[in-house]
């Protein structure tokens, strides 16, 4: 159980678990479920930009396609023996992760056709994300509810190069600061690196925390909706106790579980945050959810006001000011690295090897980017005209729908 005050906040782990469970998480939900909000446009087959993925279940799909037997040369076919049973093993490996790992893409007829309608109301601006082009023939809508996030088999040293990158690389890290508990290294509790982190700008640690925070998210997704029974008749998921102990328990953690759920709650106290401020977009009149049903586009608008400006009512606010707030020029330098870094931090999504995987991260670093625009936009918003086209600050549908699906899933 974690309990009590969040570093770098005025707020505590039980404010944030009594507004969210018994507030807001019900109307969140209602929201999601929504047409609007449940179909998201992605492209999962844009190739990693940083390293040659030539593993198995790598980038192009998650499955070795057989050759059909007649193709093979006879030579081959014979003289394959040795290689056989790796082969054979390798396949089934990948038959499992594509049959658990692949994405649904049924749309019905219906919303196909609003589909088309949506995209002439998106409109980009400068962002915190490497966004996909919704324009791209490889780019396709997804139902978020047929695909939900959960343990797909995706796991070992595939998984762990993400990760292992997006901390190495893009957490404002020296290289000679170790992270706690980072595979096969000698080990000092994290004591260097906690000592490193005190040491930091308020923004750069929590640059740090958000992605920990994130990371903690999904593992915990993939320790409640684990893949506990599978056989021919019947796939069964449901919570992992013992996956989820080996990552949060205090005693096999060495004491690194308990401050990566913190990480969680900072990182939803910064979603939030960036929920309640950008209520002024979302209230103009002339602002719409278009889907092509009136009645319905009505209805959902003003259940996402009324969960927008519940997130304004919550009490404990995160203080952004604290950010970017010394000498201007040292401080917009500082911003803009932070934006770069969390950009790179995207464009590593596109190199998880899973599909289903694959949406969740960039769904999820989408929303976490979206957010850090808002809060670094607030002049911006508060200049927003009541009617009329809002021209200093615009969020897209993408922006819209990965923002409120990531903050659901925290």
């Amino acid at each position: 159980q974690v309990t009590g005050h969040l570093d770098d906040c005025t707020c505590d782990v039980e404010t944030i678990d009594a507004f969210n469970n018994y507030k807001l998480f019900p109307r969140l939900n209602e929201l999601l479920e929504s047409d609007y909000f449940r179909y998201y446009k992605v492209n999962l087959k844009k190739p990693c930009p940083f390293w040659n993925d030539n593993s198995h279940c790598g980038i192009r799909d998650c499955a070795v396609k057989p050759c059909p037997s007649d193709k093979v040369p006879d030579g081959i076919r014979s003289g394959s023996y040795k290689y056989s049973e790796e082969a054979n093993s390798l396949a089934d490996e990948c038959e499992e992760a594509k049959r658990l790992g692949a994405v649904d893409g049924s749309l019905s007829e219906e919303t196909q056709q609003a589909v088309l309608q949506w995209t002439r109301h998106d409109d980009s601006s400068d962002s915190f994300c490497e966004a996909d082009d919704i324009y791209s023939p490889d780019a396709e809508y997804v139902d978020l509810l047929l695909n939900p996030e959960r343990y797909t088999g995706y796991k070992g040293p595939d998984a762990w190069k993400i990760w292992n990158s997006i901390y190495e690389e893009n957490c404002f890290k020296p290289h000679n600061v170790k992270r706690p508990l980072a595979s096969g290294r000698g080990d000092d509790g994290g004591h260097m690196f906690y000592k490193w982190l005190k040491g930091v700008c308020v923004e750069k640690r929590a640059f740090y925390k958000l992605i920990s925070g994130l990371h903690a998210s999904i593992n915990i997704h993939l320790s409640a909706r684990y893949l506990l029974q599978d056989t021919w008749s019947k796939k069964k998921w449901g919570p992992n106790v013992t996956e989820f102990q080996q990552r949060f328990d205090e005693v096999l953690t060495r004491g690194e579980g308990p401050r990566r759920l913190k990480n969680l709650y900072f990182l939803y106290l910064i979603e939030l945050r960036a929920l309640s401020k950008v209520l002024p977009f979302f209230e103009r009149p002339g602002f719409q959810l278009y889907t092509g049903n009136k009645s319905q586009d009505m209805e959902v608008k003003n259940l996402l006001l009324e969960n927008l400006r519940l997130a304004k009512s919550f009490p404990l606010h995160f203080d952004e000011n604290s950010f970017f707030a010394g000498n201007k020029k040292e401080a917009a330098k500082l911003k803009e690295e932070f934006r770069l870094h969390f950009k790179n931090i995207s464009k590593i999504m596109d190199c998880v090897g899973c599909f289903k995987c694959r949406l969740w991260g960039k769904l999820q670093t989408q929303g976490l980017g979206t957010a850090l625009k808002i809060l670094f936009s607030e002049n911006l918003i508060e200049k927003i005209p009541e009617s009329g086209p809002s021209y200093g600050f615009q969020l897209t549908r993408q922006e819209i729908v990965a923002l409120f699906n990531a903050f659901g899933r925290l």
